[in-house]
């Protein structure tokens, strides 16, 4: 069991990343080379359509300072920089796009075995400052993610939290105003020394310009040994009356090659399969299908790094 509560922005991410992280319909190819001074320059194309996006990478890495320099097609110069450990759980980002004078962004994260806190805030006249932070422990944690627009003067998001941990169990529930809030549930259960379950349910409640939505996510490890895992997610609009209902499994054939599938309600079948030929190289294949309207073309997506 991990010490300390962590941070907020980790509630979901392991159906999100089961669900959604490398699907796609482009084709994609990076390839990343290392100068004798430790520098890394990563070269990446993506063909999406008719269009075709091009970008080149640098990063630079000093003791605990990595700077990452990015240039696209589109003349965008995106400068990153991160110092980690400046004092014993601190991370500070600075970023910045150039030419965008209020793209600047400078985000501050501490980590310690009870608390974990992110605060960033807009380098420009009236900015968004947002705060969220979890403190407690492993067994016990209370937590609040906030968001302040300083030239409207009003909270933009306001949700509060609180989770529960022991040996097999991890309760967790979130709650916010009705305007904007967020409601997560989150339960593990450990039932056998070899087979671990791990479930989560979120609710995500807020109001924009086009109405109310709830979100539910739900994340089940089957078997670690295998990193088999289910997921779901269930979106409903209050104001169109629509559900969206996204189901996903994985499953590794070995240490180096997995299988991904998912099927939500409006017919869309999607299926990936990724497998590292050598350490930190991948090539992923993946497509999509409309189980209805089988004369429609399905869409492939291809995605090749390539890493010394």
């Amino acid at each position: 069991m991990a010490k300390g509560p962590g941070l907020y922005t980790d509630i979901g991410k392991k159906a999100r990343d089961l669900l959604y992280r490398d699907f796609n319909a482009d084709q994609k190819f990076s390839v990343t080379t290392f100068s004798s001074t430790g520098v890394a320059i990563t070269s990446a194309a993506t063909k999406r359509g008719d269009f075709f996006l091009a970008d080149v990478t640098t990063l630079l890495k000093n003791k605990n300072v990595t700077t990452s320099i990015t240039v696209d097609t589109s003349s965008n110069l995106l400068t990153t920089i991160t110092v980690d450990e400046p004092a014993p759980g601190v991370k500070a980002i600075v970023s910045a796009i150039v030419p965008d004078q209020k793209s600047g962004r400078v985000e501050l994260q501490y980590v310690h075995d009870y608390a974990g806190i992110s605060t960033s805030v807009g380098l420009a006249p009236n900015p968004i400052v947002n705060i969220s932070g979890v403190i407690g422990s492993n067994f016990l944690a209370l937590g609040a993610d906030v968001s302040f627009d300083t030239k409207a003067r009003n909270f933009t998001k306001c949700n509060t939290g609180l989770s529960f941990i022991n040996e097999d169990l991890v309760a967790s529930l979130t709650l916010g105003p009705v305007e904007l809030g967020k409601y997560v549930l989150y339960f593990t259960h450990n039932r056998f020394a070899m087979s671990m379950w791990l479930i989560q349910v979120q609710f995500y409640r807020y109001r924009n310009n086009k109405g109310e939505s709830v979100n539910a996510s739900y994340y089940h490890i089957v078997d670690p040994l295998t990193n088999a895992a289910v997921g779901a997610e269930v979106s409903h609009s209050f104001s169109t009356k629509e559900n969206t209902i996204t189901v996903g499994t994985q499953y590794s054939l070995d240490p180096l090659t997995t299988l991904k599938a998912r099927v939500n309600n409006a017919n869309k079948v999607s299926a990936l399969i990724q497998h590292e030929w050598r350490p930190k190289s991948t090539l992923t294949i993946s497509g999509e299908l409309d189980a209805i309207s089988i004369d429609k073309s399905p869409k492939f997506g291809l995605a090749l790094a390539l890493k010394p």
